[in-house]
């Protein structure tokens, strides 16, 4: 597929997604969200690939959904087609997603970012959920995901009012891990994708899953998911490979089996 939406690249078990819709401040459109999706299937079945960045300019991560795509649509347009379950795959991805977030990330761009397992930001970021200001309301998990984030109240305040928030008040209410100068950004983002990056991919897939599970679920039905999960770790070699390394006191090398 060409990418027009998007520029892709690889090194060192770290792929590197940049939306690229400068015009349009990376508007979500249906062929953008196409073309991610086609990045994300290839690295799904790449092995090499431990740890997937989203980004995008310095000024903005993504304004939203594009409005001129959906401004004319009917009832009857979101039940024959849902527009918005295309973007379900990034947080179905397997790997460990890092969106690294400066300017503006709004409405639909907020979402991608909670669908990403880390956000790192800048300190220029702004986050909002403003689909109220449109006269709808958000629709990627916006109503979903904010509130395990941040808190039922918070979230109220937000996509009630419209209202943006600070990279610094993100990281207080624990929508983001950690603020960064907007010039340490790629930087600071590049060490964390190496530091997992270094990691056992299938136990990397793994403890993914058991995070994500206990997102998800009641306490007791993600400890038993992560007790499974936790055994299942002990058939892997890696797992056999990490234990012998820490008690002969040296790094280990993980073959990803």
């Amino acid at each position: 597929m060409e990418l027009k939406n998007i520029i892709f690249n690889k090194s060192n078990k770290i792929a590197t997604i940049t939306l690229n819709r400068p015009k349009y401040l990376n508007a979500l459109c249906e062929q953008l969200i196409k073309e991610l999706n086609y990045v994300l299937d290839l690295l799904s079945k790449d092995d090499a690939i431990h740890v997937v960045i989203i980004k995008g300019s310095n000024k903005v991560f993504a304004a939203g959904a594009d409005i001129y795509e959906m401004k004319d649509l009917k009832l009857i347009s979101h039940i024959k087609k849902d527009f918005i379950k295309p973007w379900e795959s990034i947080s179905n991805f397997k790997k460990p997603i890092i969106a690294s977030v400066a300017g503006y990330a709004l409405g639909g761009g907020c979402e991608i970012a909670m669908m990403c397992d880390i956000i790192i930001a800048a300190n220029n970021a702004q986050f909002g959920q403003p689909e109220i200001n449109l006269g709808t309301i958000p629709a990627a998990g916006g109503t979903q995901r904010l509130v395990k984030a941040v808190g039922k109240s918070k979230a109220m305040e937000l996509v009630l009012s419209g209202d943006m928030i600070s990279a610094e008040d993100a990281l207080n209410y624990g929508l983001v891990s950690k603020v960064v100068p907007l010039e340490d950004l790629e930087v600071q983002t590049a060490n964390l994708a190496k530091n997992i990056a270094n990691k056992s991919l299938p136990i990397l897939i793994l403890a993914k899953e058991a995070i994500s599970r206990s997102f998800e679920s009641t306490l007791s039905e993600g400890m038993i998911n992560e007790r499974r999960l936790f055994q299942s770790t002990f058939e892997l070699e890696d797992r056999k490979e990490g234990m012998t390394a820490f008690l002969e006191k040296r790094s280990p090398k993980f073959k990803n089996c």
